[in-house]
């Protein structure tokens, strides 16, 4: 029916749907703007431009994390300085990120990772000390909160996806801007559409990051279910740290915040051997993210930079640890009971089997 809609509308971008995703989204967040663009990577880059970060300025990111937040950062021009994470959360390390601090550093990109909100506290007394922006990377974390807020209401800006895969997924690919500030919703306005202020009025040299009808039509079905779904998501991570075997250690959780569990991530020694177990009897795991974003090819090849402008010339070794053990297990809002009893046994018997 929604997709039957927008068929007999015959406008296909930038229409209706669009519009009422974007309030229906806002509203969702606490936010005043919400701006539907072609993916969270768009998200992120038009962010980060639209906030004011020029050529040549450094951007904090988290080491683990999915390799588009720093790809965002080379996309607006500037450079990525890459920070360790907590151990126990694979969160942003807040020591971490000061160490990588120059004078050219004028944002950091906090990410919400496996669906739980950073300290957002603390990451805003951060960044007031040090005059720097703040740019959520939201894309895994659709509904999450911290203390009494929603994801993607406390930076100067914050980026979603719309993947297929995540907590709200299209039917393709979509993202979305989030942000209070009226100056950053309107140039995000103009730079996903070719930087055009009215009709045949090109003002910047923008982007073509238009979101699409037909994806904002399913977003909208969808988006009404997303905190039930997400209701679900929590009670099968709650039994899975039930039923756990030893070997196996879970993210920790923040009780401040309340994680809408994107994904289930456990840390386990041989993580390669219990994966081709468990994928031996059927069971389906995922590895976020190998190898750690500093270490992929864009960043350790020395192709656009030295690496040691990205690193500051550490090891970041909480985040290679985790890019060395983490799995994730099945996690969507339809498991069962006995599905959850399955994992947890067989993961058993693979922590077992890798042993020797």
């Amino acid at each position: 029916m929604a997709f039957d809609d927008v068929l007999a509308e015959g406008r296909f971008v930038l229409g209706r749907e669009v519009e009422r995703l974007e309030t229906e989204f806002a509203e969702l967040c606490g936010v005043r703007h919400c701006v539907g663009v072609a993916s969270g990577t768009a998200a992120l880059t038009l962010a980060l431009i639209a906030a004011g970060v020029e050529e040549g300025d450094q951007v904090i990111v988290p080491a683990h994390t999915y390799i588009a937040t720093g790809l965002s950062v080379l996309h607006a021009g500037a450079v990525p300085r890459f920070c360790d994470v907590d151990d126990a959360t694979g969160l942003i390390d807040l020591r971490s990120a000061g160490e990588a601090i120059s004078d050219r550093t004028v944002a950091m990109i906090p990410v919400h990772l496996y669906g739980q909100v950073c300290d957002m506290d603390a990451i805003r007394r951060f960044a007031r000390r040090h005059g720097l922006l703040v740019i959520e990377d939201a894309a895994q974390a659709h509904g999450a909160r911290w203390k009494s807020g929603r994801a993607g209401s406390f930076g100067d800006a914050a980026a979603f996806s719309f993947y297929p895969t995540k907590n709200l997924g299209g039917v393709g690919d979509g993202g979305a801007i989030c942000t209070d500030d009226d100056g950053i919703a309107e140039r995000c306005r103009r730079l996903r559409n070719q930087g055009q202020r009215r009709k045949g009025e090109h003002i910047e040299a923008g982007f073509n990051e238009r979101l699409d009808e037909l994806q904002a039509a399913m977003l909208r079905v969808k988006l009404p279910r997303l905190d039930a779904a997400n209701g679900a998501r929590r009670a099968w991570a709650a039994l899975y740290r039930e039923v756990l075997p030893d070997g196996s250690r879970p993210v920790q959780e923040d009780h401040r915040g309340e994680c809408v569990y994107h994904l289930f991530p456990v840390r386990v020694a041989r993580r390669d051997t219990v994966k081709a177990r468990l994928h031996s009897l059927g069971i389906q795991t995922g590895i976020h993210y190998w190898p750690a974003a500093h270490r992929q090819q864009p960043f350790a090849s020395g192709r656009f930079r030295q690496r040691s402008e990205y690193t500051a010339g550490r090891e970041l070794t909480a985040a290679v640890r985790w890019s060395q053990e983490e799995l994730s297990l099945p996690m969507f809002p339809e498991l069962t009971r006995a599905e959850v009893l399955a994992v947890a046994d067989a993961l058993s018997g693979a922590i077992g089997t890798a042993r020797g």
